[in-house]
């Protein structure tokens, strides 16, 4: 049998997201426990077409509030996951990601391990695929893919295991350091670049493309100072000039409405989504909402009153009414919801628990709090979505902008932000620091998993924030799980844990 040495944990975790179901809505893929025979050489018996097919749709894995998402979002300061009386308590799952206390055996930090290596086998056997083989477009998508897998279980926990679909169960799987994992993302994607299509807006995004892999090479030259402790080098942030650039000229801009990229239909700024029900971004809807909205949602996650406060009146990114005509659901909004809530008719709602008004404080606690408590923030608005959104201009700007002030050109990067500024009705900054530009970063990319890793590269990561205490400096890495390390002993535990 295939893949048992690092993978067969993951019909664990089928069997164990069978019967986890407080609060989440974890979807479960049969495929993740399937096996497949060894062919003893470098090729695997499979119709390249149709496991590209599913590499694509591998990607819903991130549009639930669990897993992957969960690890870079509530570990960080612009999201709280309070539990409200037993409420979203779940044994602490959520709470420890907040406090930075999680260790070795964190479901989420396991079930996303098990998935993010899975999928990277998968594409594996897609270019090792004979029946038939794939072309070369099909196998840059498949390399893309695969770099975009492992670029994660790179960030999250500095080391990949890897394994080549011609090696048997009886052969541990080899182990990339980070600076490794970084040289192979970069191969493939370098490697993909030159056979992936040209596709500009109003094209289809739910596949690999130029201007996808350019965004993921910026992304990669930006962090290359903390994969590989090099510091930042001005001839790395040229490379993230420059891809980001790539981008651009293939015609992708701002658009003037902030929220319509979240919304059913494409934009001239969406580079790469996942698109079906795989790729529903409802979870990102209900995760947040209170029970008595329309739609009723679950009533959980917030932002922290110190990340609403870097937003000023007039920037559209903060927010605004979903009271307009033909908007389903009108009575929620767009953006935070703070204060008191209205519906479509304009009277207000109830909060069925106190019979009070419902009206959201920016002030909420970790543990004990009530359902009013925390402001809530509604990018996909319930009813006008269609996708779930990886990568768009947005991100790439902001990119372009930091890479221009860490390579000494603070007048180039002002002009940069401020552009993108006049266009989310923003006024326009005097100055550029980098305390800035992390707030820049975090008022365009809010809650669309990017904090985490933007704390990390701006040195934020081990400061103090509301119930996130914990300093350590080991918390920048995730652990291996133990079912990893009990299967594999070319694997070793990241210090701290």
């Amino acid at each position: 049998m295939k893949n048992s040495k690092f993978f067969y944990i993951l019909s664990a975790f089928v069997l164990g997201a069978l019967v986890f179901q407080a609060c989440t809505d974890l979807e479960v893929e049969a495929s993740d426990s399937i096996f497949t025979p060894d062919t003893g050489n470098n090729t695997f018996a499979g119709n390249a077409g149709e496991l590209l097919v599913s590499a694509y749709n591998d990607m819903n894995t991130f549009a639930d509030q669990a897993g992957i998402y969960s690890l870079y979002e509530h570990t960080s300061d612009e999201m709280i996951p309070p539990t409200r009386g037993t409420d979203w308590g779940d044994n602490g799952v959520w709470r420890t990601l907040h406090a930075h206390t999680w260790d070795a055996t964190h479901q989420y930090v396991s079930n996303s391990w098990n998935a993010l290596n899975g999928r990277i086998f998968r594409c594996n056997q897609v270019l090792g695929s004979t029946l038939p083989a794939p072309t070369a477009q099909q196998a840059a998508e498949a390399k893309f893919l695969r770099a975009f897998y492992m670029y994660h279980v790179m960030d999250l926990w500095g080391k990949v295991p890897f394994r080549e679909i011609s090696e048997g169960a009886d052969v541990n799987p080899r182990v990339l350091s980070r600076a490794e994992a970084f040289d192979f993302v970069e191969k493939d994607l370098t490697e993909a670049l030159p056979d992936l299509p040209v596709v500009g807006p109003g094209g289809d995004m739910s596949k690999a493309s130029k201007a996808a892999a350019n965004t993921l090479l910026a992304k990669l030259y930006l962090n290359k100072s903390v994969y590989k402790s090099t510091g930042f080098d001005n001839a790395d942030m040229a490379k993230v000039i420059a891809h980001c650039d790539a981008v651009a000229a293939d015609g992708f801009t701002l658009d003037p409405d902030y929220f319509n990229n979240f919304k059913a239909g494409a934009t001239n700024e969406i580079i790469l989504v996942a698109n079906g029900n795989g790729g529903s971004p409802q979870n990102r809807v209900h995760m947040t909402l209170h029970y008595d909205q329309n739609p009723s949602g679950w009533n959980g996650f917030t932002t922290l009153a110190d990340f609403y406060a870097k937003f000023e009146d007039g920037d559209q990114r903060k927010g605004k009414d979903g009271k307009k005509d033909g908007t389903p659901f009108q009575g929620v909004g767009y953006g935070f919801l703070v204060g008191q809530q209205y519906k479509d008719d304009g009277s207000q709602v109830i909060n069925s628990r106190t019979g009070l008004p419902l009206a959201f404080t920016p002030d909420v606690p970790l543990a004990g709090a009530n359902t009013a408590q925390g402001i809530r923030v509604m990018k996909y608005h319930a009813g006008e979505y269609d996708k779930y959104i990886f990568f768009r201009l947005g991100d790439v700007v902001t990119m372009k902008a930091e890479a221009q002030l860490r390579s000494g050109d603070a007048g180039g990067a002002l002009a940069t932000v401020n552009g993108l500024r006049q266009v989310r009705g923003a006024a326009a900054l005097g100055a550029l620091d980098l305390n800035t530009m992390l707030d820049e970063r975090g008022r365009e990319m809010y809650w669309e998993g990017v904090r985490r890793t933007d704390q990390i590269r701006f040195g934020t990561w081990s400061n103090t924030w509301s119930y996130k205490t914990n300093t350590d400096p080991s918390r920048v890495l995730f652990p291996i799980p133990q079912q990893a390390l009990d299967s594999n002993p070319n694997l070793r535990q990241n210090d701290g844990y």
